[in-house]
């Protein structure tokens, strides 16, 4: 039987991804939302594995369900790795995913081509309420496009642009496509060979 976990993220683009990225891997889980009653999680960690820790801990803590939480980040070569934690609130505190591809490339006016090297990683964590864990890591290359490009994804995937995607950028591509090569099909279909293991050993 596959064992119930609770999703962290109450953003409804980066959930769907996450299950259809872990039903497409075969991991063990029956995945369900958030509460509404349980509010968002102070994202105060230094780092993005940090920051995964802290809301699958709280939401472990706060449903009494296994939790999955995931934190991403771009960092941007020519901003010292920035916005890297920050990506999210990058252009500020309610910064829309357009708010956020315009800061960023107002930041990179002027950047050549060549100097516009990212990479997006994500840390996925699984978190049961008796502390065990699986940790996940994925991550991929890229460069910022000058302009915005595509209409599917989110985030920065309009800016984006793989170098294992011919100088598409996420947007550009269809689901499919951006998850096979993706930070986020990375990092949890590692967490789904994790899971898989467990359940193999009566563990998950």
């Amino acid at each position: 039987m596959p064992t119930r976990f609770v999703l962290a993220t109450a953003n409804p683009d980066k959930a769907a991804e996450i299950e259809r990225i872990l039903v497409d891997a075969g991991a063990p889980v029956e995945l369900v939302p958030r509460p509404a009653g349980v509010p968002d999680v102070e994202e105060t960690g230094s780092t993005l594995e940090d920051n995964a820790r802290l809301k699958a801990v709280a939401l472990a803590e706060a449903t009494g369900l296994p939790a999955i939480a995931d934190d991403t980040g771009l960092e941007v070569d020519a901003l010292g790795g920035a916005p890297g934690v920050y990506s999210a609130r990058f252009a500020g505190p309610d910064a829309t995913y357009a708010d956020n591809c315009a800061h960023l490339l107002a930041r990179l006016a002027g950047v050549p081509a060549g100097s516009r090297s990212a990479r997006f990683v994500t840390v996925a964590i699984a978190r049961w309420p008796d502390g065990r864990e699986v940790t996940a890591f994925g991550e991929v290359t890229g460069r910022i496009t000058d302009v915005p490009r595509g209409r599917g994804g989110f985030g920065y995937d309009p800016v984006f642009a793989a170098d294992d995607a011919d100088g598409a950028t996420f947007a550009e591509l269809s689901a499919v496509e951006k998850h096979a090569i993706s930070h986020r099909g990375r990092a949890f279909r590692t967490l789904a060979e994790g899971l898989l293991v467990l359940a193999e050993v009566g563990d998950c």
